[in-house]
């Protein structure tokens, strides 16, 4: 991996949840399209491993629940060169009925999913503000509309997302900077390892398109909002889902 600071005339991107799933193909399209990456995860190693060789790219330990933390590492991030991209992608994926979901498994997928979407942007539009440039792409999910059962603090959560959107765009379009979220259906990630016997079959009576999508399919999708082709989007949630 290559350290942010050796090519500073790069615009920085900041990802979270690089470690695995989504992010790690995020990090590895930023990076293609002339991003100097930041790639965050709790898990340090795992992070590390997938910029193994990923030009532009450096990992760093991060537990977004820790909002100190996470402001430490956007500031960081931005003092080597232009923040100009934040994805929240880091989530946790609690599974069980609803009427056993405890307050501290609430909390965390609270803490997770959400509070550290809206601090990590927080600290990030600070910086944009101020040079009046910069794109926040938020991880949603399509199970925010319901239809999956034994998730529900997940769901709402992603709910959640897509609101802060919405909210966010609103707030500091302003300032020249862009927020939206993209919706991912059902991609084979460790999420899926919740699921029942039978998922793939549930999943094409969903979908109108009969396969699986590919993890670089969401990556184009960040791709094209962050970058200039999508200069007149912002407030967006984009269904990356099949025709689900």
């Amino acid at each position: 991996s290559h350290d942010v600071g050796m090519d500073d005339r790069r615009d920085v991107a900041f990802v979270t949840g690089a470690g695995g799933g989504l992010g790690a193909p995020i990090v590895r399209r930023l990076a293609a399209d002339g991003f100097s990456v930041v790639a965050t995860d709790i898990d340090g190693a795992a992070a590390a491993a997938h910029v193994d060789g990923v030009q532009h790219a450096t990992s760093l330990q991060l537990d977004v629940a820790d909002i100190d933390a996470c402001r430490q590492a956007i500031d960081q991030a931005a003092s080597v060169g232009r923040l100009a991209v934040l994805v929240n992608n880091a989530a946790i994926f609690p599974s069980g009925p609803f009427v056993d979901i405890t307050v501290a498994e609430y909390d965390a997928a609270h803490a997770v999913n959400q509070r550290a979407y809206f601090f990590t942007a927080q600290a990030a539009a600070r910086h944009m503000a101020k040079q009046r440039h910069g794109s926040i792409v938020n991880i949603g999910s399509i199970t925010q509309h319901g239809g999956w059962p034994n998730i529900v603090a997940y769901a709402t959560a992603k709910g959640a997302a897509a609101a802060f959107t919405r909210a966010l765009a609103t707030e500091l379009g302003q300032y020249n900077v862009r927020v939206n979220c993209v919706a991912p259906g059902a991609f084979p990630t460790p999420a899926e390892d919740m699921q029942p016997d039978g998922y793939e079959a549930t999943i094409f009576a969903g979908q109108a398109l009969q396969r699986r999508g590919r993890l670089d399919e969401i990556a184009a999708t960040v791709s094209f909002l962050c970058g200039d082709d999508a200069a007149f989007i912002t407030g967006q949630t984009l269904n990356v889902d099949g025709g689900w």
